[in-house]
């Protein structure tokens, strides 16, 4: 087994870190690693994921939702063609620091025979896309950013989330 783990503290309540991590839809306009998710995060349902490694290939596959907890923890397991090869169960997890911080963990367990073969993209490029998109998150929570809407005449819009 392989794991890759990361951290951040944010400074905003568990509330306000998962409004953010878990409104799929804006992905594009924030997050540099997981491109976009579609689908319905309910346990044991199967959603679509694009990501996005900083100099590796971009790949979308469709993991299995493992478990969503709101304000804790949203986990998914996925397979690369098939179970027991590559499999990745990537999970984020929010714990309340009970000082108006959120430490926000993101990490992935790899199981298979081919995790030796990526092992060095892992330690590299799929742990900067984790550090990259920590980052982005905590600007996007912490700094108001707008979240991006389209209204019902489908013309996008700015509204500032607070």
């Amino acid at each position: 087994m392989k794991e890759i783990r990361t951290e951040i503290t944010i400074n905003a309540s568990v509330e306000k870190v998962w409004d953010v991590l878990t409104n799929f839809d804006e992905y594009p306009y924030w997050n540099p690693f997981l491109k976009w998710l579609k689908g319905k995060a309910i346990l044991g349902n199967k959603i679509r994921v694009r990501i996005a490694p900083p100099g590796a290939n971009a790949m979308t596959f469709m993991p299995k939702v493992l478990k969503y907890e709101k304000n804790k923890e949203f986990r998914w397991l996925g397979h690369l063609f098939m179970p027991g090869l590559f499999d990745g169960e990537h999970i984020f997890e929010l714990t309340d620091n009970g000082d108006g911080t959120t430490t926000f963990v993101q990490r992935e367990q790899f199981n298979g025979i081919l995790v030796p073969l990526f092992k060095k993209m892992l330690n590299v490029n799929t742990l900067q896309g984790f550090e990259l998109m920590n980052k982005a998150l905590k600007d996007r929570v912490e700094n108001h950013l707008p979240i991006m809407q389209v209204n019902k005449k489908g013309r996008l819009f700015a509204s500032l989330m607070i």
